[in-house]
């Protein structure tokens, strides 16, 4: 079944309640949202938009952005949202290689994309708001809201989603109407999502995390989403005690810990706290549960996968792991070369389940490389207690090997985040030429930090003699992507030439 059906299907008999507020733009009802949907799809229709098209989308946050990414639904087209960062020069490769047959993007873009578009033979350009014939949201208004509802298979692609790219070029990953269901019923079933939710949602909405994780739970059920444009301190504040799920990155939890303001109190009303997209530091899970009286709910997902393991809701919710496989999804540890690692070690984390993506977007050769007998290969390096518990070790490319032993980064990280001074940490492998690689330590840091041979000092003390970095150098920040995940490739490729 088409996914949006099953969304509309859940909006049936709650056609007047609160699908959207927007604190700066008002309220919305489902009858609303499905009313502007139909008139969306049937705009996509007139444009040309046939089911299996993809559909191309870099605009801002919005209610009517969500509206855009439903009627992609209803038509049974492919959603293919863009990072709003990017630069039309890379928007080049994106154009090249899914060819779109639509484009919509912001008006203050319009002029610059549009001529690019058409010489990657994208046969039209829309804005999603703004004047002209060229706008969708004025498009819609002499629309109908009649737009069939296209039935899908489980296997049919509802998005390409590619992924952040930070090793070399993007890879479009393809998730269907079946992936992206499965694991959004599993996620309100594991989290307790109830009728009396309010999801506040201020993640973006051009990756899963925002788009699938936090919108579908709450469209499935249905729940009323507070849709902030971003994460702004003052906006959430106001708006947790009306609130009871908050889905975010570890970013949000350290500037919300970090604001005076936030006690208590402020999340009273609030069920559940959930992190992801990048490791959640020991220190914050403690400060927020001290601050709070509520414990963060840390789990693991990536773009091919969606969700894949999370640490309960009712149970023990251990700092620095990603809790349980989820109940639908097969976990197995593997060596680089395949072989069977032994309980209590660690290994590639491989998965199998109805969450896992299609492939790559026409790279067959890609995706075979990334399968292993019907396995997926994460690429993560984890290791799995006895009882199921998983804790993520680091990637298996920024796996450093130092005179032929075996160093995970992420064993030093959580070390150098424990001392005084240090607020966080990345640990990369540089070359060296008796070792073939050292290891380097990047630092941010308050004025209060001990100093470099201190630093190395505390862990000789901690670490094995071969696992203690180098060097110890500081750096005013951290190169993330979009999603809070620190770019190793970027500090490998900067920090080439540190010793």
């Amino acid at each position: 079944m088409n996914l949006y059906q099953r969304m509309l299907d859940a909006a049936g008999p709650h056609q007047d309640a609160v699908a959207f507020h927007m604190p700066d733009a008002g309220v919305r009802s489902h009858a609303e949202l499905h009313d502007a949907v139909g008139r969306c799809a049937n705009v996509l229709i007139e444009a040309g938009v046939e089911p299996g098209d993809r559909v191309t989308v870099q605009v801002e946050k919005s209610f009517e952005n969500v509206v855009l990414y439903l009627a992609v639904l209803r038509a049974g087209a492919v959603y293919m949202p863009l990072n709003t960062a990017y630069t039309g020069a890379e928007l080049g490769y994106f154009f090249d290689d899914a060819e779109p047959r639509v484009l919509v993007c912001d008006p203050a873009r319009h002029a610059e994309l549009e001529p690019l578009a058409k010489g990657a033979n994208v046969a039209c350009t829309l804005t999603l708001a703004g004047d002209g014939s060229g706008s969708l949201t004025e498009l819609m208004g002499g629309a109908t809201a009649d737009a069939p509802i296209v039935q899908r298979a489980n296997a049919d692609l509802a998005a390409i989603v590619y992924t952040s790219g930070t090793t070399g070029r993007s890879k479009g990953a393809m998730l269907s109407h079946g992936n992206l269901f499965a694991n959004a019923a599993t996620l309100r079933k594991i989290w307790g999502w109830e009728s009396g939710d309010v999801l506040l949602h201020a993640l973006p909405i051009y990756h899963v995390h925002g788009l699938f994780v936090a919108l579908h739970c709450a469209l499935l059920e249905p729940s009323p989403v507070l849709l902030l444009p971003r994460f702004d301190i003052d906006a959430v504040l106001a708006s947790l005690p009306q609130a009871t799920v908050l889905m975010g990155v570890p970013t949000f939890y350290v500037r919300l810990l970090a604001d005076s303001r936030f006690d208590r109190a402020q999340c009273a009303h609030m069920r559940l706290f959930i992190s992801g997209s990048a490791p959640l530091l020991p220190e914050t899970f403690a400060a927020f549960e001290n601050r709070t009286g509520k414990r963060i709910l840390e789990r693991y997902g990536m773009t091919e996968a969606g969700m894949i393991a999370s640490n309960p809701l009712k149970g023990e919710r251990v700092a620095g792991t990603v809790g349980y496989p989820l109940p639908d999804v097969d976990v197995r540890l593997r060596s680089p070369d395949g072989d069977t690692v032994e309980s209590g070690g660690i290994g590639v984390l491989e998965i199998r389940g109805p969450n896992v993506f299609q492939g790559y977007w026409r790279q067959p050769e890609r995706t075979a490389e990334e399968f292993r007998d019907g396995w997926f290969i994460t690429g993560d390096l984890a290791s799995q207690a006895a009882d199921g518990r998983i804790s993520i070790v680091g990637r298996h490319k920024d796996l450093i090997i130092s005179g032929g032993l075996n160093i995970y980064p992420r064993e030093i990280e959580f070390e150098l985040d424990q001392l005084p001074g240090i607020e966080e940490s990345a640990v990369i492998g540089v070359p060296h030429a008796d070792f073939g690689e050292a290891v380097v330590a990047l630092v941010v840091t308050r004025d209060d930090w001990p100093g470099e041979a201190a630093v190395i000092a505390k862990l000789r003390h901690r670490l094995a003699a071969f696992k203690v970095p180098r060097t110890v150098m500081r750096i005013d920040q951290l190169p993330r992507n979009a999603m809070g995940k620190v770019q190793k490739a970027i500090l490998r490729k900067h920090y080439a030439d540190a010793l």
